[in-house]
């Protein structure tokens, strides 16, 4: 889908055929390919003062048109035990910004670090790549890497953990 559509589909949306929700559902489901197709995990378009937002997550897809309304949270039954915290693990480094990470300084050169590996404060672990400039990713703490949780030249999203450091 080439990003000229992008000015038909939100001409749809702001005049076309919408179900009962006022969403042009069709729109939605171009924007949700769109975002498959170019690797993006976010687009907004506005037209005639209609606005759509169709984002997704890293493990699938979220469309929405409209902020979701507060729930209350379920309270656990008797029977039920409260679910262990989720979160990243103790000694994460998570990305600092969104872009590509390398694990070398430079393609067929060793890795910065491998898992066993004892680093110092300081030292580069990593390198994420973020409109076209290199951004070294040093380790915020001594200790021996235990985890690599990415792999070279893959996307990264802000906060995602790239390696843990015990």
């Amino acid at each position: 889908m080439a990003i000229k559509n992008m000015k038909s589909i939100g001409a749809r949306f702001g005049n076309g055929d919408k179900s009962r929700s006022g969403v042009d559902a069709e729109a939605v489901r171009e924007l949700a390919a769109l975002l498959n197709e170019t690797g993006l995990t976010e687009i907004e378009i506005e037209h005639n003062g209609a606005r759509i937002r169709v984002s997704r997550q890293v493990g699938g897809a979220i469309m929405q048109a409209a902020p979701p309304m507060a729930s209350a949270p379920a309270m656990p039954g008797p029977a039920e035990a409260p679910a262990a915290p989720k979160g990243p693990p103790a000694g994460a480094v998570p990305s600092p910004m969104v872009g590509t990470v390398y694990v070398a300084p430079e393609p067929g050169k060793p890795p910065f670090v491998k898992v066993g590996d004892s680093v110092k404060e300081g030292d580069t672990l990593l390198i994420v790549e973020a409109m076209k400039t290199m951004n070294p990713i040093a380790a915020p703490r001594s200790g021996k890497i235990t985890e690599i949780c990415v792999s070279d030249a893959q996307p990264v999203e802000f906060g995602q953990t790239l390696l843990v450091i015990a």
